[in-house]
């Protein structure tokens, strides 16, 4: 009876307990347990040996007071259920958060087209997501919300009447040519993609193992020609290609930017004199945008071995010409100012070589461009110097082509995809479209091309 006064709530056993800090109270509990242990281990076998129930009961009693002895067992606390933890304040994604809700609060109280609103409201959910990412461990329930999914889009009847009509004049236009079509897999072994789009591989699609064999969804249709190429041992083809292409890209349905697009294919294997292939690849750019009617366009033409012959002048490492050519193809989007800073902040590139850039970079023109730059420090540098001369001859053939008034030659065009060897070309319209609300659309660049020697 000791155990249940040190448990009575007085003072003077409170203090009991205080004082008495070598009390073995765990020993005491355990000797209560033995003896109801045992109580129950007769209880059990006069039950299993059926004695008399007068017998039985008596030693029932006796368990029972033994545990009443012990005290009542307090039951073990429930858990508390598991709250989702909140995510960390995050102040500047709270802030875009709600400059894109009030933009697009804003464009539907303009009444502002459909494609400009749904482009901003994906802007705003993807920047929540971001804010608030899902518990994959936890299953999501809710309501499924019918929707196709990001950077991509349907096509309805009356566009698809409209997107056969130009394939047909595209395709007429290669066949005119002498082009055959082929066809390869939408997915290739991700090795054979990988290593040849620069800066641009980070925007391959990814599939997930599916049987030892690690796969992609093909970034363009260059890549997988090259493949075929080789693998069936042909040397000399024209072949046109017109298939869906996948880039995990930021999606802008105003600018026709999707992850999931066609391109139309045209390519040139073979050995041929020098500038005859570039110059009629361009007039075939030429003759769909006329065909077309998509209005002014302008064919910008470089040679890789100029912007490399640049960068050896300028005062750039050989490692570096890749990663600051890159940098330069973003000049159609992006100030020089922008540039610069990414070429020198980013990338570690000395600001007075940047600067020397910058002065080439930004110059375009025709033959007297090609000529004053054969007479500069730029003509030092072997590969630019041949450059320059193959610039002057794919001149020379465009205008015998009829294409030589749509042709500029411009300094600022790279093309990010680092196969390209030697001339290069971008067909850009000259900013005459405009959308419902009478505002200028800067679509950017709407075909492109160029050579690479293998």
């Amino acid at each position: 009876m000791l155990l249940r006064k040190i448990f009575s709530p007085t003072l003077v056993n409170r203090n009991f307990l205080k004082l008495s800090g070598n009390f073995n109270f765990a020993k005491m509990t355990n000797s209560i347990e033995d003896k109801i242990k045992e109580q129950g281990d007769v209880v059990r076998k006069l039950k299993a040996e059926k004695a008399a129930k007068e017998v039985i009961q008596e030693e029932v009693a006796k368990l029972k007071a033994l545990k009443l002895e012990l005290g009542p067992v307090e039951p073990k606390p429930k858990p508390a259920p598991e709250s989702k933890p909140k995510p960390p304040a995050n102040p500047e994604m709270e802030a875009k958060v709600k400059v894109q809700g009030d933009l697009v609060r804003k464009l539907k109280a303009e009444k502002a087209s459909k494609d400009v609103i749904d482009e901003a409201v994906e802007k705003l959910k993807a920047l929540k997501l971001e804010m608030n990412p899902p518990n994959p461990s936890q299953p999501q329930g809710g309501k499924l919300i019918l929707k196709t999914a990001k950077g991509t889009r349907d096509y309805q009847p009356p566009q698809m009447a409209v997107r056969e009509k130009v394939f047909a004049k595209i395709v007429n236009t290669f066949k005119r040519h002498g082009a055959e079509t082929i066809d390869t897999p939408v997915f290739e072994l991700k090795d054979v993609l990988t290593g040849k789009y620069g800066e641009d591989s980070k925007l391959i699609y990814d599939l997930a193992d599916q049987g030892g064999e690690i796969l992609a969804l093909r970034y363009d249709l260059t890549v997988p020609f090259a493949r075929y190429c080789a693998m069936n041992k042909i040397s000399n083809i024209k072949r046109y290609h017109m298939a869906k292409v996948y880039r995990r890209d930021n999606p802008s349905i105003a600018r026709g930017r999707l992850r999931e697009f066609y391109q139309c294919d045209f390519d040139i294997a073979g050995a041929y004199d020098a500038m005859i292939p570039d110059a009629e690849c361009v007039k075939i750019v030429q003759e769909i945008l006329t065909s077309v009617d998509v209005g002014p366009f302008v064919i910008k033409v470089n040679h890789r071995g100029i912007l490399d012959g640049i960068f050896e002048v300028c005062g750039v490492k050989e490692d570096m010409f890749r990663t600051i050519c890159s940098s330069v193809d973003k000049l159609d989007k992006s100030p020089w100012e922008e540039v610069k800073k990414e070429m020198t902040d980013e990338k570690g590139l000395d600001e007075a070589a940047a600067d020397r850039i910058g002065e080439y970079v930004r110059m375009s023109g025709g033959d007297e461009l090609i000529e004053k730059l054969l007479s500069s420090k730029l003509a030092e540098s072997k590969s630019a110097k041949q450059g320059l001369e193959d610039m002057r001859l794919l001149l020379k053939y465009c205008s015998l082509y009829g294409s030589g008034e749509v042709v500029s030659f411009d300094l600022s065009l790279a093309r990010g995809l680092d196969y390209y060897t030697g001339v290069i070309y971008e067909a850009v319209l000259c900013g005459d479209a405009k959308d419902e609300a009478g505002e200028e659309i800067s679509v950017g660049s709407v075909a492109g091309g160029g050579r690479y020697d293998g």
